[in-house]
């Protein structure tokens, strides 16, 4: 299952974010792969792709940044599994 992650940012937080992922990683639980990710210009918000076949290893994950990042985490599918999916209802 693919999770589209927002991260937002705790206000003068992203020094901190950058430090602590350059010390100790991204903290992910085996079972939980980050795919990708973009930032906005303004060091507020983190869009990341995360792959799980259990989601409570995201919680496991969110509980090692709660204190910096207030996260959005929304099950996404690929544009060819939702074209799939809706195909039938096209008529």
């Amino acid at each position: 299952m693919l999770y589209m992650v927002i991260e937002r940012f705790n206000e003068g937080a992203a020094p901190e974010i950058y430090r602590r992922a350059r010390e100790r990683g991204r903290m992910l639980p085996p079972g939980l792969a980050y795919l990708g990710s973009w930032v906005d210009l303004k060091f507020r918000r983190c869009f990341q792709l995360m792959s799980t076949e259990d989601a409570a290893l995201i919680d496991e994950w969110r509980a090692a940044w709660h204190d910096l990042v207030a996260f959005e985490v929304i099950p996404v599918r690929s544009s060819a599994e939702a074209a799939k999916a809706i195909a039938s209802s096209l008529g």
